[in-house]
């Protein structure tokens, strides 16, 4: 146990001090079962130990953060663990990487039922495990949360100081001009914009090593184990996943899908490739988008309307040809709104309609339309705009 203690104090103290995440103030830390979700190189473990960093003192070994990672507990597991760190005066036990443990959801269900005054705080993969169905006892007791990667006002936050804050996509719209005066005097968002789409998203850009490999390592392990792991995939289709991911990624602005098509290139089944998408989107690796009315067909045979990476990053991470300011924009686009809104695509190209009611079109000059009279325009290479002209990068203060 002692080993443990000091491995959480030797973390906690090296820990590189990031800018306070916006999560951290949503979360009830008083609830007994928090789960920590996120994909991975989103900063899950920075997170854990930031929160231990300001409300504990490692050395009284009231708060303790372990990985799943470690062979002890795949070996002696972790119920008698957490009676021992009970038994030592611990609060809060915080298990990292609990994916990765045989029989997780009942080890922690077990160690909840049992040691009554223990809070538990798991991180886990977005990837959800494969199941029949059935839901867990361990997830009708937990409150989850999901982690994403910075946005781009926390990369501004991060790389200036500043404490701006964020907006609701009405006030983005309607109140922009407002907005953009609070802003501009502080900062220059355009002098940060480009460096963010490359490299902003992940927290690798803040350690001293090279962000490409790192975030190509990351990609990886999403593959290879949150996607085989979790969707039980055999390993001797893990080239079929790698292949379809750098397929969907060459495609460039004709994101279409044609699925049976991909399904010829990787050598499988149509059925298989839309299996995959939907891997590939829980791990964070995509974002898909819809037309309008796709949302009423069934959900194992819909086809989406664009694949998108997730965000700027992984385009530039990939390096697959076909690379161009307008995809970058969009792909920038889709990743800030898809969180708390519906994003479905439009009929031209760069247009979206947002929650049934809304159109945006991303485009560098507004090219105003007759038919859409009420159409706003996400435009790039600009730092400010007027009426219903607003600069793309504001859309990164949604969150």
């Amino acid at each position: 146990m002692d080993r443990f203690f000091q491995t959480h104090a030797y973390l906690v103290d090296h820990l590189r001090t990031t800018k306070h995440r916006s999560l951290m103030d949503t979360i009830d830390w008083s609830y007994r079962m928090i789960c920590i979700r996120g994909p991975r190189g989103v900063g899950r473990t920075s997170f854990l130990l930031q929160y231990a960093k300001e409300h504990f003192d490692s050395q009284l070994h009231q708060c303790l953060l372990v990985s799943m990672n470690n062979f002890y507990f795949h070996g002696r597991g972790l119920v008698e663990f957490a009676g021992e760190f009970v038994a030592r005066g611990g609060h809060v036990l915080m298990v990292d990487q609990a994916f990765k443990l045989p029989n997780w959801k009942d080890q922690l269900l077990e160690i909840y039922k049992k040691y009554p005054y223990l809070r538990i705080v798991y991180a886990t993969t977005s990837v959800h495990p494969y199941n029949d169905g059935e839901e867990h006892e361990l997830d009708r007791i937990t409150r989850s949360y999901v982690l994403h990667g910075f946005s781009f006002r926390e990369y501004i936050n991060q790389q200036t100081g500043c404490e701006l804050g964020t907006y609701t996509l009405q006030e983005i719209l309607n109140d922009h001009e407002r907005i953009l005066k609070a802003i501009l005097p502080k900062v220059k968002p355009t002098e940060h914009f480009q460096n963010y789409l490359h490299h902003g998203y992940y927290p690798y850009y803040l350690e001293n090593r090279n962000f490409t490999e790192a975030l190509l390592k990351s990609m990886n392990s999403m593959i290879e184990v949150d996607i085989l792991m979790n969707k039980q995939v055999e390993l001797k289709y893990l080239p079929r996943l790698k292949k379809l991911l750098y397929l969907l990624a060459a495609a460039g602005e004709d994101n279409t899908p044609n699925v049976s098509q991909l399904a010829e290139e990787i050598g499988t089944s149509r059925a298989t490739v839309m299996n995959y998408l939907e891997y590939l989107q829980e791990a964070r690796l995509i974002n898909m988008v819809y037309r309008d009315g796709a949302a009423h067909q069934d959900a194992a045979t819909r086809k989406p309307a664009g694949v998108f990476l997730h965000n700027t990053n992984l385009v530039y991470g990939i390096q697959a040809p076909g690379i161009t300011e307008q995809m970058i924009m969009e792909t920038f686009l889709v990743n800030v709104l898809w969180r708390h809104h519906k994003v479905l695509r439009g009929r031209r190209r760069g247009l979206y309609r947002i929650d049934d009611s809304t159109d945006i079109c991303v485009c560098e000059k507004a090219r105003h339309s007759k038919d859409l009279p009420d159409l706003y325009y996400a435009r790039y290479n600009t730092e400010v705009a007027w009426g219903r002209e607003i600069p793309i990068w504001l859309f990164g203060f949604l969150y």
